[in-house]
């Protein structure tokens, strides 16, 4: 006979509170605490590169980057999540005063791994998609050149465009910023066996 342990729920405080004193980040997904999956090489380099030409490229007008260290709290979901990079416009809106914790993303862009490649392309994004500030999504697959972009037109429809090759230029619309994929995946070696 076998017997079913009991899920322990947790409240969005005791998240929190063990978060604060957790060696490593966990996400919280309505009452239920999930270790984050370890990263790669390559998928640090792609999120390195990809924030330093955000970075140099939105000096000065109004938008701040984040990377994984700055929680984002989608409450219609009751989720807390590490996206792995983020812009927001104007000033963070913290989450109950906290200072690691924001409630305003307007773009977010998700490096893929084989173990978080279909939450991130689909139960993540709709949960991201619930947030009314957002407006733009960016996957990039750390294991080849290819970055899908989604983009919330005016009439709140979500539209779809793929890019699989190093010469392809990645715009985004949320704020004036483009990039090529040769940059986004400078020093990537897509024979490296990682998880």
């Amino acid at each position: 006979m076998q017997t079913q342990t009991k899920k322990r729920y947790y409240s969005p405080q005791e998240y929190l509170e063990l978060e604060e004193a957790a060696e490593y980040k966990s996400e919280y997904i309505d009452g239920e605490i999930v270790p984050m999956t370890g990263g790669s090489i390559n998928h640090n380099r792609i999120i390195v590169n990809f924030a330093a030409f955000l970075k140099f490229a939105l000096r000065g007008k109004g938008y701040e980057l984040f990377t994984s260290d700055v929680r984002v709290w989608i409450p219609s979901y009751r989720i807390y999540t590490y996206p792995d990079v983020m812009v927001i416009s104007g000033e963070p809106v913290l989450h109950e005063n906290r200072t690691d914790t924001i409630t305003n993303p307007l773009m977010i862009a998700e490096v893929l791994s084989k173990s978080t490649k279909n939450y991130d392309q689909g139960d993540k994004f709709d949960y991201y998609r619930s947030i009314p500030n957002f407006r733009e999504y960016v996957l990039i697959n750390q294991y080849k050149f290819h970055v899908q972009h989604f983009a919330k037109t005016p009439d709140g429809k979500w539209l779809l465009t793929d890019y699989e090759s190093a010469d392809s230029v990645l715009p985004l619309s949320a704020f004036e910023f483009q990039i090529q994929l040769s940059d986004i995946y400078e020093g990537v070696n897509f024979e490296m066996n990682e998880e």
